[in-house]
């Protein structure tokens, strides 16, 4: 999808954008809950100019749309997962769908990521604090596994790219927010001094967020240089040396995930762990019938728990963003789910 193409603050081409009641000149996102319900508060915000508003006169609500969001289902981790992800801008990392800027229209992100996330069988969102905070004031995370993404300061292009610094969320940031755990981005590069620093600050977050007993999803890539350019060397061999890293990272593994890539020889790279580990989806060279195709056979290996993905499904070739939802979510739907402990 092209700039000239994206609707203009609709995910769904073609819809006309409704009014909010009351507020002239708003595109709500999600509709009011009637708070007499007595099954949820109301959302404190239906649109991104509330949400302005909001932020402008009365930041606290930040903190009480955290307090009353409805917690994550901790029993759902039993089954696959279908998770969405939306921390690339705050890396710098705005381009979509074609469209160099696409994410970079925060009006059109926040409508994409709440049509997707209504979408049935969708059970969590990662994302740095401002996008995980609008989404609260939307109401948008109820129910949902929310993670909160930690290291986003290794810009693209950037000298110091591959020294990928703490500049989102840390372990008490997650916790006092409610959220169910953190993710971080471990690229490993032996030739880039960065690389140490960047270990380390994984594994103090890893550390952290265990003592905290909250999920620590780590996201390796075996990296080098081209040209200048940092990039992901998608191979088994790579992926099994940065996956063995990863999982050693911090004081206990038990509350660790991997994210990671799909890539040939897929049950040989999974091989290399034993830790739960969910699918990303990046861009990618294939069309999407390749794409899924790929997902589908991969979460057949028992260590693959779910899908992560995100500029794939917020803006797909054909701009629906449901419909590409849909299908993802029903690949999940016929993974396998690992037999019940019998204790």
């Amino acid at each position: 999808m092209t700039a000239n193409s994206r609707p203009a603050r609709t995910a769904r081409t073609g819809t006309p954008a409704p009014q909010a009641q009351g507020t002239p000149g708003t595109t709500p996102l999600v509709p009011r809950r009637a708070a007499s319900s007595g099954l949820r508060p109301a959302p404190l915000a239906s649109s991104v100019d509330e949400i302005t508003r909001l932020r402008a006169s009365a930041p606290d609500a930040i903190r009480l749309a955290c307090a009353q969001r409805t917690p994550f289902d901790a029993s759902r981790l039993a089954r696959p997962l279908f998770v969405l992800a939306a921390d690339h801008p705050a890396r710098g990392a705005v381009a979509a769908g074609g469209d160099p800027t696409a994410m970079g229209d925060r009006h059109e992100l926040l409508a994409r990521c709440v049509e997707a996330l209504s979408r049935p069988g969708v059970d969590g969102f990662l994302g740095t604090a401002d996008l995980v905070e609008d989404l609260m004031l939307l109401g948008a995370l109820d129910g949902k596994l929310v993670l909160g993404s930690m290291n986003r300061g290794g810009l693209p292009g950037a000298s110091f790219e591959l020294d990928d610094r703490f500049t989102g969320y840390d372990a008490p940031g997650i916790a006092a927010a409610g959220l169910d755990g953190g993710k971080v981005l471990l690229r490993i590069d032996p030739d880039d001094p960065g690389t140490a620093d960047t270990l380390a600050g994984c594994s103090h977050a890893v550390h952290a967020l265990a003592a905290r007993r909250l999920l620590a999803l780590v996201e390796p890539f075996r990296t080098h240089r081209v040209a200048g350019r940092v990039v992901n060397i998608l191979e088994p061999d790579a992926q099994i040396y940065v996956n063995n890293i990863a999982q050693g990272l911090g004081s206990t593994s038990a509350y660790t995930w991997l994210k990671v890539p799909v890539v040939d020889e897929m049950e040989r790279m999974m091989a290399s762990t034993t830790l739960p580990t969910l699918l990303l989806g990046g861009e990618g060279s294939g069309g999407p019938d390749e794409r899924y195709a790929a997902w589908q056979k991969a979460l057949r290996i028992p260590q693959v728990r779910g899908l992560i993905l995100g500029r794939t499904m917020l803006f797909p070739d054909d701009g629906d963003v449901a419909a590409a939802i849909d299908t993802a979510v029903s690949l999940v739907d016929q993974s396998p789910t690992p037999p019940r402990s019998s204790r």
